[in-house]
């Protein structure tokens, strides 16, 4: 019975998620229009991509959490687009109902990075970077740009130099924001290192922690 079980749940999951219905570059106001047109608000997470989760299990319970008290009727969840880490959450919002979206640089279209199957609308925008503050400015990046104005809320689960920048934005622009520590995982962020040739890393907490929370 509860191996039964199992697969009922992997199953209901997997038929939620066919793949995105549209794809396509965008401008912010193209964005705009679209939540517009949904007559919805905008939920987005942020937090590690690549970099993963130390305690994947932890952030997805976190993410199921934050759902559970909002309504799938009157907002969109938007992510990054992609599967990796904080991605997941995409499955867990499709299993609740939601309809998702994703808001991404052009630079995943064109390195060919793999697209969440369980995001319904993926919107790239044209980017020279994949996103935080542009390099010697102040400025937001267009990918980050896009994400902080047309979002109304955020939750941020861990997250590296990116979605700090996005999130202290957000939050200096008057949206709500909420922060959720977790580790980057351990065992990628130790070989990013070595690569680079840089020392051992020690801390795990990432960029958002020191910016949204206690560092020390």
């Amino acid at each position: 019975m509860l191996i039964t079980s199992c697969l009922v749940v992997a199953t209901d999951a997997a038929s939620a998620c066919d793949g995105p219905r549209e794809v396509r570059e965008v401008t912010i106001a193209s964005i705009k229009a679209f939540i517009q047109s949904k007559k919805m608000t905008v939920l987005t997470f942020a937090g590690y991509s690549g970099a993963e989760y130390e305690d994947p299990g932890s952030m997805i319970e976190q993410a199921s959490r934050v759902l559970d008290g909002q309504d799938s009727k009157k907002i969109l969840i938007n992510i990054g687009a992609t599967e990796e880490g904080i991605g997941a959450v995409y499955e867990i919002a499709k299993r609740k109902g939601f309809t998702t979206m994703g808001i991404v640089s052009t630079q995943a279209r064109d390195e060919r990075v793999t697209l969440s199957r369980c995001v319904d609308y993926v919107f790239y925008v044209k980017d020279n970077s994949w996103g935080g503050q542009v390099s010697g400015t102040t400025h937001l990046s267009p990918t980050s740009a896009a994400i902080v104005e047309t979002s109304t809320s955020f939750i941020a689960i861990g997250g590296g130099d990116v979605a700090r920048d996005e999130m202290l934005a957000a939050r200096q622009a008057g949206k709500p924001v909420v922060f959720i520590p977790a580790d980057m995982n351990h065992k990628i962020a130790r070989e990013k290192a070595q690569k680079k040739g840089q020392a051992e890393p020690t801390d795990f907490r990432g960029s958002v922690h020191c910016a949204l929370a206690e560092c020390n």
